[in-house]
């Protein structure tokens, strides 16, 4: 008995892009669900409205697999259009909120039992606004970096597994209906 050959590497691509696209996009949809849910309960509405259209990019990204799935290549085109979607959602938060930096909304937020304990600490209120505007921006900038990072390098994979997707799908026998 021979051994069945090994499996063409369009076909490992295929496979491997329909393995994660899978995860990818249900993790997405998943998440950013919940967190629209969450948002909604605590009367966020930007938020929940970023949470939809984030929910959106996972199920596109979902639809992209299964037009895979089925056979059709066109479902590549659905998971690059999702990240690059994604990707726009979550920079535009990020660079939104990294420009709305109010020092006066957090010497607001202080409640007196805080700033006694910072008192206590030997700081002032002056003290505590660089800190915080640094952490803030540290925050949203690294957001913003790896949102590139990661939904950026999903992008250009996905992107560069399109040949070697229609490869595989074209060797494949046309589906029966």
């Amino acid at each position: 008995m021979n051994p069945a050959p090994p499996p063409l590497p369009s076909e490992q691509a295929l496979a491997r892009v329909l393995k994660i696209s899978r995860l990818n996009g249900w993790s997405i949809t998943i998440l950013s669900g919940l967190g629209t849910l969450v948002s909604l309960a605590f009367g966020d509405l930007v938020g929940a409205g970023l949470g939809l259209l984030a929910t959106g990019a996972g199920a596109m990204e979902v639809r992209g697999h299964r037009r895979l799935k089925r056979g059709d290549a066109g479902g590549t085109r659905w998971l690059v259009r999702a990240e690059l979607f994604l990707l726009a959602i979550i920079a535009t938060y990020a660079a939104g909120r990294l420009l709305s930096f109010d020092a006066e909304s957090v010497r607001e937020s202080i409640t007196p039992d805080q700033q006694a304990v910072l008192k206590e600490a030997g700081l002032e209120m002056a003290d505590i606004i660089p800190l915080v505007r640094t952490t803030f921006r540290v925050f949203y900038g690294a957001l913003l970096l790896l949102t590139v990072l990661y939904q950026g390098g999903m992008t250009l994979y996905y992107r560069r597994k399109v040949p070697l997707i229609e490869e595989a799908l074209a060797a494949r026998p046309p589906a029966s209906g």
